[in-house]
């Protein structure tokens, strides 16, 4: 009888059954549609499917400022040069990036996007012998990836200040034996912090063997230290970025991981090819806009704040957060919200099982939040009625 079994990863990990990588080759053969893997299916997720031209879309944490105008200008000279790979293009971003975050270039891997080196991550280091810990609520993306190739999930709920529990995923990986302790930070759907010494703490915790895989998505929009210094000391870590939330390239598709290069090094077999130069220039042009981030972090948090001196004047019940989403408690099923404010051409986030009352509430211009506090005040009260 044959074996059930390939051979050993080169990570030393458990093996993955033949039927398991059987269907990965098949899915990525048809042109990358695992379920977790590509983009398209990440967003369903928050898919709207058509809308009103009019309609307020606040559903999928996007910025609605777009790239910068410098970004734009260097995307839109680039175009005419498409015919090309363009790799420098790349160097180039790696090596801004680099520089900026006073790591090695040999420290980052590019992508386009974050999402992609998120899966890589969970290939690369999870199985069945070695589960994935996760917040709950946190972002589905990893866990859903986790349980395609067998991996078990482990969700421990937040603490009460809307915080990973460290101690809480530390344990857990001790007693599991985790591949992975993944934490989005700020959190993804809280808006909300985990202490840079908490972030510190698991990491002189954690079990030996277990890596933690560190999603700083939204770290741009808050005053909270980035911890790319914890890569350059050569810790037990990957950090996820992306130039999709503040630096509003949701659709031209920037990022990075950034790791010790045997670490990072263990992503590179699960994908290549080359990405696409209108997202590694957008994102280099961004990265040398002097004030951009603090600007537009100030243009959000303004936003955001004055929202919730709405949700308190009314008595609305929210989670307070440093980032571009926060969580609505409705005090009902929340699924009910959503549908109530589509009729009122506003489209809100989605619900998570662990809190079944909340929706999680994108932070849009000015404009569109000033649309959004009405609809909801309308909805509310019908709902209520």
């Amino acid at each position: 009888m044959t074996s059930p079994q390939i051979s050993k990863r080169c990570d030393g990990a458990p093996p993955i059954s033949r039927r398991a990588f059987s269907r990965m080759a098949t899915l990525l053969a048809a042109g990358a549609t695992l379920p977790f893997y590509n983009e398209s299916a990440l967003a369903q997720l928050s898919k709207t499917g058509p809308i009103p031209p009019d309609a307020v879309k606040i559903n999928a944490n996007e910025n609605p400022l777009g790239p910068c105008p410098e970004a734009a200008e260097a995307i839109a000279k680039v175009i005419a040069k498409g015919g090309r790979y363009m790799y420098e293009e790349t160097d180039a971003f790696v090596n801004t990036l680099a520089e900026q975050e006073g790591i090695d270039a040999d420290y980052i891997l590019p992508f386009a996007g974050s999402s992609d080196p998120l899966h890589r991550a969970v290939l690369a280091f999870t199985s069945r012998e070695k589960p994935f810990v996760m917040s709950d609520p946190g972002y589905e993306a990893g866990g859903r990836a986790a349980q395609f190739i067998g991996a078990k999930v482990v969700k421990v709920p937040l603490t009460q200040s809307y915080a990973h529990d460290v101690k809480a995923m530390v344990k857990a990986a001790h007693d599991r034996k985790a591949g992975l302790i993944y934490v989005c930070n700020p959190n993804n759907p809280t808006g909300t912090i985990t202490p840079r010494a908490d972030v510190e703490w698991l990491i002189a915790n954690k079990p030996e063997e277990t890596v933690l895989l560190l999603d700083e998505a939204y770290i741009h929009l808050t005053d909270e230290p980035m911890c790319s210094d914890l890569v350059a000391m050569d810790k037990d870590v990957i950090i996820l970025r992306t130039f999709s939330k503040l630096y509003g390239m949701a659709g031209l598709r920037a990022g990075a991981a950034m790791g010790r290069p045997d670490l990072i090094g263990k992503l590179r077999g699960y994908g290549a090819g080359a990405l696409p130069m209108t997202g590694m220039v957008g994102a280099t042009a961004s990265l040398k806009v002097k004030n951009l981030v603090t600007e537009r972090r100030r243009v959000v948090k303004d936003i955001r704040e004055d929202v919730f001196a709405f949700l308190q004047k009314n008595n609305i019940t929210f989670v307070p957060s440093v980032s571009n989403c926060f969580m609505l408690d409705t005090k009902m099923p929340a699924r009910r919200l959503v549908e109530g404010m589509k009729k009122e051409k506003v489209y809100i986030g989605r619900v998570w099982p662990a809190w079944p009352t909340y929706a999680r509430v994108s932070v849009g211009t000015k404009e569109e939040m000033a649309k959004f506090k009405t609809a909801l005040l309308k909805v509310m009260n019908n709902l209520q009625a």
